[in-house]
């Protein structure tokens, strides 16, 4: 006992750097458990647990897990050495240095987390959504990328404040420029909220077929400035984003059915009976086609040469190219059926009057009256 009491007086006698040997032993043993403590704590929220196990099944869990995966050696150390810190007195200026370290581990291994758990969440967000949503990439990039950044600021600002830095005058100085920068970067940041405007409203997606006054393509890929756009002739387009909302834009891509309207002409000799039926005829090849919807088919007017139709019908297929194949079937069959009913197709025809007039000095008996010719304009040979 008495060598227990000698020891104990020795120890509190014995000062190194401001402090007795018992504060170090027990500001030792603080730092020890709590690493060591810490770092048992995030092997065992790294776990997934048992099958069917609170752990496992925990929403809190799920999302401690990613976290606590991107908890690093320096924090942990950090934290333990500030525990022990609090067993110890040590001179202002290396308490000041101390803490300054600490601090800038606590406050990257936040922005750590925080990166971590907006990324877990885009993920999460983006698996919960329908597979078809191609929207989803270019919504997340951006929105993730506004929230990683607004974090940043926001963490930045917070440890420079625990570190004594006046931010006051800093968030003042940050606003003057700010505005500064926002007058000399107006059309960027036109560009970034019009990137923003097509995320959340969706006019077109990543992929939709579009045409933009003389252009036409496919999205390739929306940017925070550009969105870039494969023309159909191979070449890349890249319209800014801003312009592209203020101008008209039409998507092909929701496309369920394509309208579709074309006219031929026949004959004015063309008999009655063989007029009436050609509705009739148009209909029936139509119906024929299995990816076509007829609407109608109508004589729609006397024209120069011709006696002219109107045909409209659907393509069940927002697929340029099997609007094509019906397109092409319909006229091959409107030509065969025409022809084994002796239907001819209208040519440009014109009617040339012959007004024959007496020459000066002969009778009024020698005058002869207008005559005509009718004239055929075909094409050249090709």
């Amino acid at each position: 006992m008495d060598q227990l009491i000698s020891l104990n007086q020795w120890m509190s006698d014995f000062v190194l750097w401001n402090n007795s040997l018992r504060a170090w032993l027990v500001a030792g043993v603080v730092f020890f458990v709590s690493f060591y403590g810490l770092k048992y704590l995030r092997y065992w929220l790294q776990q997934d647990g048992a099958p069917g196990s609170l752990r496992q099944n925990n929403p809190l869990f799920k999302v401690l897990r990613p976290a606590t995966r991107k908890t690093y050696f320096l924090f942990l150390l950090a934290l333990a050495l500030y525990s022990a810190l609090y067993f110890l007195q040590l001179p202002a200026k290396a308490e000041q240095v101390i803490a300054i370290a600490v601090t800038l581990a606590i406050f990257v291994q936040l922005i750590i987390w925080a990166n971590s758990l907006i990324d877990h969440y885009a993920k999460v967000y983006s698996e919960n959504r329908p597979p078809d949503d191609r929207t989803i990439g270019t919504a997340l990039g951006l929105a993730t990328f506004v929230a990683k950044a607004a974090l940043l600021s926001l963490l930045v600002l917070l440890a420079l404040d625990q570190m004594g830095v006046n931010i006051t005058a800093l968030i003042a100085g940050l606003g003057i420029g700010g505005v500064a920068i926002a007058l000399a970067l107006q059309n960027i940041l036109s560009d970034l909220f019009s990137s923003l405007t097509i995320v959340l409203d969706k006019p077109f997606a990543v992929g939709d077929f579009l045409v933009i006054g003389d252009f036409s393509g496919a999205v390739e890929r929306v940017g925070l400035k550009t969105t870039r756009v494969r023309s159909l002739s191979g070449e890349l387009l890249i319209f800014s984003n801003s312009d592209l909302l203020q101008s008209r834009i039409r998507n092909f891509q929701s496309m369920n059915e394509r309208r579709a309207v074309f006219h031929f002409g026949v004959l004015y000799e063309t008999p009655y009976e063989q007029l009436v039926q050609i509705p009739e005829i148009v209909k029936e090849i139509v119906e024929r086609r299995p990816m076509a919807r007829f609407d109608r088919a109508h004589f729609q007017k006397y024209g120069d040469f011709s006696l002219d139709f109107e045909v409209v019908y659907y393509v069940k297929d927002r697929i340029y190219l099997t609007y094509m194949d019906a397109q092409q079937a319909i006229n091959l069959e409107l030509f065969k059926a025409f022809a084994e009913r002796g239907i001819g197709f209208a040519y440009p025809t014109r009617t040339v009057y012959v007004n024959h007039v007496s020459a000066p000095g002969t009778g009024s008996a020698d005058h002869k009256g207008p005559s005509s010719m009718e004239e055929t304009l075909t094409p050249p040979a090709q």
